[in-house]
């Protein structure tokens, strides 16, 4: 097995940096008032928007 160099990782991550390891799914569920039942909202979000998503009422 071929071993790479801590400093050759780094320097690939950087090249990746705009990569779909940077977006996580989410999942939230919201009531619905006239009904009082439950639906669930997906989205595809990058890891720094999932704070400002599950804030949002």
């Amino acid at each position: 097995m071929a071993k790479i160099s801590k400093n050759a990782r780094v320097a690939q991550r950087a090249a990746n940096a705009g990569s779909g390891k940077d977006f996580v799914k989410v999942i939230k569920s919201v009531k619905n008032p006239e009904t009082g039942k439950y639906s669930y909202k997906e989205l595809m979000l990058h890891k720094d928007e999932v704070k400002s998503f599950f804030a949002k009422k």
